[in-house]
């Protein structure tokens, strides 16, 4: 079984896939740290970001690798743990400039669709209508832009005491803007995606009932 989810940042989509991965005994794929790898691979190389080609070059050529449980994943580039590094707001902000480079969103998909062949659930902006088009279930999560930013300032809040909400609500408007428009796999709904708003809503609530829907769709399956 495949299970897209899509969806802005900070809607919560990380956190209910590894939910969904563990229950239902798949791998989990959080292809946002795929691209935040690349991000780091960028900011530690001699390469500009605005050089397209040689940006996904790099892409290509780097090993990025996800390894463990769901809820501890680890993320490697080259065999090099970089789960922590790749967590800062200079790669945040990197990642949403250089996924919008084709070169790179070629590259990944490609890896991801092989790390998906024996079934997976993964979380993206573009997965439902680009990497897999074809997926067993698809979700769309999304909440409202304040929602959002409290979640992600509450995170970025435990690796840096100095960070402003305000900075955080603004530099997150901006990247939902470059994903949505973008040219290349821009972010929007797959037409057959369940919808799902969060606001207001507690992470059980909302995982009860993607996990309905998967169910359903199973029995719809046999």
């Amino acid at each position: 079984m495949i299970i897209a989810i899509d969806g802005p940042s900070g809607a919560g989509k990380s956190t209910l896939g590894r939910m969904l991965a563990r229950e239902l005994g798949l791998l989990y794929i959080d292809t946002g740290s795929m691209y935040r790898a690349v991000a780091l691979a960028v900011m530690e190389s001699s390469i500009n970001a605005t050089d397209d080609v040689a940006v996904g070059s790099l892409a290509a050529r780097i090993d990025i690798d996800l390894k463990g449980d769901p809820e501890a994943l680890r993320v490697t580039i080259d065999g090099k743990d970089v789960t922590e590094a790749i967590r800062t707001e200079a790669v945040t902000q990197m990642s949403s400039v250089i996924s919008a480079i084709t070169e790179v969103r070629r590259a990944m998909v490609a890896r991801q669709r092989v790390m998906a062949r024996r079934g997976a659930v993964l979380n993206g902006r573009d997965i439902g209508t680009v990497v897999f088009p074809d997926a067993d279930v698809k979700f769309f999560l999304t909440a409202r832009p304040e929602e959002r930013a409290q979640r992600r300032f509450a995170e970025e809040l435990e690796l840096d005491k100095s960070v402003d909400f305000a900075e955080t609500l603004a530099e997150m408007t901006e990247r939902d803007r470059r994903d949505s428009t973008r040219i290349d796999s821009p972010l929007k709904a797959a037409a057959d995606a369940a919808l799902i708003d969060s606001t207001g809503q507690t992470i059980e609530e909302v995982f009860a009932r993607m996990m309905a829907i998967v169910r359903e769709k199973s029995k719809s399956r046999i």
